[in-house]
């Protein structure tokens, strides 16, 4: 067995995304690690369940051989083995996001040369992660100008604190990666999404929908968002994708008691003006982090435009770089639009 790469848990944005990247990439290459620090620069560090669910995900798919995964623990090893395709089932056990799962275990399965069914219980709609709407419209959209075909469906959808929400992924097999070469988006003229209430009133939708409808139409753009009513979970979301190219980028935003739907609505169209401010549109934020890891790995070179440069960002090239003989780098101050290169 090879040597075990040193991981330190706390650099850069000193979170879960270390711990996902470092799994995924650990079974893309054969390299076991060791990590300590874990989520060091969290409130609550170390593994939570939805972290230690990677992991013990990870192995799985990968039969690895793990010591240290237990919740709370701050340091664990992962000597992974051979990637086996195959219908798999995961769960949290909390509102832990199903889509941070999804992250880990997509790339590993794609390339182990047959097609795979993920089913994972969660959160489908949580803070500080990607909800379902955008896998659906933005990343997997992404993935598929490299070459990657995931296909995503929520069967249940699932809030913080409850959870209970569950998305199914098709990974079919990938034979080579492409590059990608996008300076910039095409500017939008249109944006199109959804107001959704879980067990909640109605009318928290249709006002969330209003002001979002009003604000966007006096930004100049085509507004089309859709009601709806869900009946698994408690929650509620507004989602809408500008139709940029060539990949829709979608924005999102959710409630939480005591909030009120004109300030959900707020916080999403905040969002578009940020994004519309741009001279040059370039790829969001959290699809900026994610496009790093399979770039690393496909044919050729590839460079990108970013919307913001990210600690997220700049961390995970960090972490590829330690896995991938690769040279990557970031153009660009962080919290400004930026340029991601692969050589």
């Amino acid at each position: 067995m090879a040597e075990f790469l040193e991981i330190d848990g706390s650099f850069g944005e000193g979170g879960g995304q270390i711990v996902r990247s470092s799994l995924a990439l650990s079974l893309l290459t054969g390299k076991p690690f060791r990590i300590r620090n874990v989520r060091a620069g969290r409130a609550r560090p170390g593994l939570q369940p939805q972290h230690l669910l990677c992991v013990r995900a990870a192995a799985s798919i990968g039969q690895a051989k793990v010591q240290g995964d237990t919740k709370g623990s701050t340091q664990f090893t992962f000597e992974p083995g051979q990637t086996a395709p195959g219908k798999y089932h995961f769960a949290v056990g909390t509102a832990g996001a199903t889509s941070l799962v999804l992250h880990t275990l997509y790339l590993p399965l794609a390339l182990a040369g047959q097609g795979s069914e993920v089913s994972i219980d969660g959160g489908t709609h949580v803070n500080n992660s990607p909800c379902f709407h955008f896998l659906e419209s933005t990343w997997a959209p992404y993935l598929r100008l490299l070459g990657l075909n995931i296909k995503v469906r929520m069967k249940r959808s699932g809030f913080y604190p409850r959870g209970g929400g569950l998305i199914q992924a098709e990974v079919e097999p990938c034979v080579r990666l492409h590059g990608l070469k996008l300076p910039a988006l095409t500017r939008p003229t249109r944006i199109t999404g959804v107001s959704a209430v879980a067990n909640l009133e109605e009318h928290i939708a249709r006002r969330q929908a209003e002001r979002a409808q009003k604000r966007l139409s006096n930004l100049g753009l085509k507004v089309d968002i859709r009601e709806e009513k869900w009946s698994h979970g408690m929650g509620t979301v507004i989602a809408a994708a500008l139709d940029t190219t060539p990949v829709p980028t979608m924005f999102f935003a959710l409630g939480e008691r005591g909030k009120p739907a004109e300030r959900v609505a707020d916080e999403l169209v905040d969002q578009v003006e940020t994004f519309l401010d741009a001279d040059t549109p370039g790829v969001d934020a959290h699809s900026g982090d994610q496009l790093v890891l399979p770039l690393a790995l496909a044919d050729g070179p590839s460079y990108y435009g970013v919307s913001e440069v990210t600690t997220h960002l700049l961390t995970n090239i960090a972490v590829v770089r330690r896995f991938v003989e690769r040279n990557i780098v970031c153009e660009g101050k962080e919290g400004k639009a930026g340029v991601v290169r692969v050589d």
